[in-house]
């Protein structure tokens, strides 16, 4: 996975007016916390911070002015609902060879079998464990070819090496549904069966 580095100031001044300041200033408000340490409130670059967020448990290396390096992955972002801007991130500090437990998105790839069915995302993430400085993007799973009524269970997912799943194995990830179109006609067809008989 890709690390990214990034230069961040501590914050001394708090309230929503501070923060509110810091985003003026194409920042965004941050805490560090973890591993037992006092929460650090941080300030960080914008674009950047914007960027590195768009990779799914981006290893986060904080140059913090001052204080040194700390490693760390992102625990919850928050966003303006209305705009889509960054508001403030949650980080939590990792060490190398720790192991961490997140959220990786379920990507699926192939085509279903025709006749137009759905695939229905049951579970849009799988929750795995993993070495924090070697967490997964993303799984691929494959749905070429499957039916109506088919499903993919958690423990059915291949995982990259060394990551260890957390999610029930009998979760259903992925299921395939009967295309809605082709009801009607099947009822129709009954109907017409059930007026033959009578």
């Amino acid at each position: 996975m890709s690390e990214v580095k990034l230069a961040v100031s501590v914050r001394t001044e708090f309230g929503k007016g501070a923060a509110r300041k810091i985003r003026r200033n194409a920042q965004v408000p941050a805490v560090l916390y973890g591993h037992g340490s006092e929460p650090v409130h941080l300030t960080l670059p914008g674009h950047e911070t914007v960027m590195a967020l768009r990779t799914p448990n981006v290893l986060l290396s904080l140059d913090i002015e001052g204080k040194g390096t700390e490693l760390a992955i992102p625990k919850a972002a928050q966003r303006d609902p209305l705009k889509g801007s960054l508001e403030h991130v949650d980080l939590i500090i990792v060490k190398r060879g720790e192991k961490v437990t997140v959220e990786v998105p379920v990507v699926a790839e192939g085509e279903l079998a025709a006749g137009g069915n759905l695939l229905e995302h049951v579970l849009n993430t799988l929750s795995v464990e993993a070495e924090a400085t070697h967490l997964p993007e993303a799984v691929t799973v494959s749905v070429e070819g499957l039916e109506a009524g088919a499903s993919v269970t958690a423990d059915a997912i291949e995982l990259p090496k060394g990551v260890t799943l957390v999610t029930e194995a009998d979760a259903v990830v992925l299921q395939v549904l009967a295309a809605q179109a082709e009801e009607p006609a099947a009822e129709s067809a009954e109907g017409d069966e059930a007026a033959a008989e009578a």
